[in-house]
């Protein structure tokens, strides 16, 4: 057998009271007695409920920061005259143009500009995104040819 629902007991607390605790006749009516309705006062009166039960309502003062949308090039590694004879060497020894000098693509090889220190002794052709004027002079002065080709964001 199920047993019998109870009715629900009636409620002997401030009966015959009238205003139940809240004062005279009004003060408990309209929204004076909680501050404001819904989200008044936040800032002045309630902003201590704000504090400690919502402090991330407000936002945190200025949240991280957000870089130009400029796009930034990426830095390519520079090499020098000196060091374009190994390079001949390591790379692709086999690889000639028509006047059979041998071939060296910096831009292939992921370098982006050539620089003028050291000297050079062995006749390349050079092809390079970026080039001084330093450089090309001692590329043509050792007998060789160089060919500065533009590319975009290749300049390091």
């Amino acid at each position: 057998m199920m047993p019998w629902k109870r009715p629900r007991k009636k409620s002997r607390k401030l009966r015959g009271s009238r205003t139940h605790g809240y004062g005279i006749q009004g003060q408990h009516r309209g929204s004076g007695a909680r501050g404001g309705f819904g989200k008044a006062g936040l800032k002045k009166h309630k902003w201590t409920w704000i504090v400690k039960h919502a402090p991330d309502y407000f936002g945190a003062g200025r949240r991280g920061f957000k870089p130009p949308t400029k796009k930034t090039e990426v830095e390519k590694p520079i090499l020098n005259v000196d060091q374009l004879e190994e390079l001949a060497k390591k790379a692709r020894p086999s690889e000639r143009d028509e006047k059979g000098l041998p071939v060296v693509n910096l831009i292939e090889l992921g370098y982006g500009k050539l620089l003028g220190r050291g000297s050079i002794s062995t006749p390349l052709h050079v092809i390079a995104a970026a080039a001084s004027k330093s450089a090309i002079e001692k590329v043509k002065e050792a007998g060789g040819i160089i060919e500065v080709v533009s590319t975009p964001h290749a300049i390091s």
